[in-house]
């Protein structure tokens, strides 16, 4: 746990070894925002056995996205794959309910918007879970070396865009 004001529940990390730097994605796990917000962490990883954060990314506010309802917060991060797209400045994210994120890191202490994608809701769901708010819920992301962005949906499948950012 990075900080008991946020909970924990990392997903994933990515270390960037060329810029001695870790990002941490921790995520929700409860709807509304009822487990706190969780961010991703930019930590100076110079001393791995005592990383020491930065700065956290900006959280999406092109939408009230906690009053959409469902899971509001980071999902996953495109780690980087060999023989694909590989950045230590441009980083994507999936944000649950709020889509795709693309995120400038060029400034490790102050992460800022590069872009974002946000697909209507769906029309059904697949999830089997009684209750659930009828909302997207972005799940992972990869990026080839042309710039495709492939990022998959629990209920609506594959998104397939073009980043033209590079």
């Amino acid at each position: 746990m990075w900080s008991t004001a946020f909970g924990g529940a990392t997903h994933n990390c990515l270390p960037l070894p060329d810029r001695n730097l870790l990002l941490v994605l921790d995520e929700a796990v409860l709807d509304n925002v009822e487990d706190g917000y969780k961010p991703i962490w930019v930590f100076d990883n110079r001393d791995p056995a005592n990383p020491l954060c930065l700065s956290t990314f900006p959280i999406p506010s092109d939408r009230d996205y906690v009053a959409v309802g469902g899971h509001f917060g980071p999902h996953n991060i495109y780690e980087n794959r060999p023989g694909q797209f590989v950045s230590s400045e441009l980083i994507f994210a999936t944000y649950q309910n709020a889509g795709l994120r693309v995120i400038d890191i060029r400034k490790s202490l102050q992460p800022r918007r590069g872009g974002c994608m946000v697909p209507a809701a769906p029309t059904k769901l697949v999830d089997p879970r009684p209750n659930r708010p009828l909302v997207l819920h972005s799940a992972d992301v990869f990026v080839d070396r042309s710039g495709l962005v492939y990022m998959t949906d629990f209920s609506v499948g594959l998104y397939i865009m073009e980043y033209k950012g590079f």
